[in-house]
């Protein structure tokens, strides 16, 4: 079972998309079935600027951040009955730029940006090569799989 906690966000469409989409990437991450939860909230610029900077010393703004509780690369699954997995936050206004940018609709790019904030909660990254291939691989894979493709 999945949890996510919408602080902010009352599209029910788009809560159902995330949800969906989360969960196929749980599916396929772990291939077991755990109780989750995860936290996400859309967040403005100057929000985001000021957590970048405090918790990734970058002085700008970002599309997404992810607050990781567990490093699943050296820790594994918690043995716990319900994983809180960490928080998630979305610049909305930066989203909407990126999309006209891209030429994808908002939609597509929240979908988007939520699954790769919540990739990074499930122990994903993209400094290395090789790591950024898996992640976007996975990524458009369950993406399309949901109809958001670009």
């Amino acid at each position: 079972m999945l949890r996510i906690y919408f602080k902010n966000i009352k599209s029910p469409c788009f809560k159902r998309k995330i949800k969906k989409i989360f969960s196929i990437a749980l599916e396929k991450k772990f291939k077991e079935e755990r109780n989750f939860e995860v936290g996400i909230k859309f967040i403005g610029e100057e929000e985001i600027k000021e957590l970048n900077q405090k918790f990734r010393d970058v002085p700008r703004e970002t599309d997404v951040l992810s607050f990781p509780i567990y490093d699943f690369k050296t820790e594994g699954l918690p043995n716990e009955e319900a994983v809180m997995l960490g928080d998630i936050v979305i610049c909305k206004e930066i989203a909407i730029l990126q999309a006209e940018k891209y030429g994808h609709s908002t939609k597509r790019e929240l979908c988007f940006l939520a699954l790769h904030g919540f990739l990074h909660l499930l122990g994903f990254d993209h400094i290395e090569p090789l790591e950024e291939e898996e992640m976007k691989r996975f990524s458009e894979e369950i993406l399309n799989e949901v109809g958001a493709k670009r």
